[in-house]
């Protein structure tokens, strides 16, 4: 009895210590611009997530503020922390190699969510920009009737924008009837006044002759909207990318510029995210067993006035 009793109590002190190291887990997160809509559904995600699988872990938000010198400085600075692991949102990771390699040498495990994939982070979740872009471009280019003046609204410092405008390039090679009026690489640390801004500028100099706007993501088309709309243009084209919840419903107005966005599932990359943390970090399971390749996409919808009540 008394040899059964002490068995007993070593296992429960064993699981009061996974219990105990499981809700001691510490993790850095690092924000490439924690105003951004995308980053703060992919943190909605993983903190329902945190909450409906009753994980109690230590988590810390840096922000970098949209600047990649900022964002190798809070990386370097969680390395030196020797945190349990690390959660890298919408980041150009290409500055923060040496950052990313302290981490990676201390055995801390990145996890980084649409920031392209380098070596020494633990794998990449994204949705494939080439193909979003694929869907909506061409769509936005074909509503035109293959003909019209274009004002084409780029972001190369982020890999997913950059591949969009990458892939709308080629997409515009086949439509000779389509005029670019103007390019323009939106500065991101304050991408909606920076659109409102050029936009203003455009809707001066071209007017009526603005047939359509391509944008990269969801947050400059709505600026792009709202500066056409109090300068009295309508019969303009608009596409963004992202879905977010307003730009869904903007696409579903009838009488909307937007006309089509793609839906992007930011709140199950967080989820995902935790769910790989528990196995890796806290089960102890190898990253090759675990996750299936270095970036997974997630499917991503495009959205038109036909179809947008399916995603409000």
């Amino acid at each position: 009895m008394k040899k059964y009793t002490k068995i007993t109590a070593v296992v429960a002190a064993t699981l009061l210590m996974s219990v105990s190291s499981i809700s001691a887990l510490e993790i850095v997160w690092v924000h490439s611009n924690a105003a951004a809509q995308s980053e703060q559904r992919v943190k909605v995600g993983f903190q329902e997530w945190l909450q409906e699988s009753g994980t109690d872990w230590k988590i810390s938000y840096l922000d970098s503020g949209g600047s990649g010198e900022s964002m190798a400085s809070n990386l370097q600075d969680a390395a030196s922390r020797g945190v349990d692991a690390i959660i890298i949102t919408m980041a150009d990771l290409r500055a923060s190699r040496a950052a990313i390699s302290s981490a990676s040498e201390a055995g801390i495990p990145i996890f980084s969510v649409d920031s392209g994939y380098i070596d020494g982070i633990a794998v990449d979740i994204t949705t494939n920009n080439w193909a979003m872009s694929a869907d909506v471009s061409p769509y936005l280019l074909d509503e035109m009737g293959g003909e019209g003046n274009l004002i084409f609204l780029r972001m190369a410092e982020h890999h997913g924008t950059r591949k969009r405008g990458d892939v709308m390039l080629d997409v515009l090679r086949e439509y000779q009837g389509v005029n670019v009026l103007v390019e323009h690489n939106i500065d991101y640390t304050a991408f909606f006044e920076d659109t409102t801004n050029r936009m203003q500028d455009y809707v001066a100099r071209f007017g009526e002759d603005i047939d359509a706007v391509w944008a990269p993501w969801d947050g400059p088309a709505q600026a792009a909207i709202n500066v056409m709309k109090a300068a009295g243009l309508k019969d303009v084209k608009v596409i963004g990318i992202d879905g977010h919840p307003e730009a869904v419903a903007e696409v579903c107005k009838s009488d909307s510029m937007m006309i089509a966005t793609v839906s992007q599932p930011f709140e199950g990359m967080g989820e995902q995210v935790g769910e790989w943390i528990t196995s890796i970090v806290v089960d102890g399971k190898d990253i090759a067993d675990v996750i299936p390749s270095k970036t997974v996409y997630m499917d991503a919808p495009l959205v038109t006035k036909q179809n947008c009540k399916d995603f409000l």
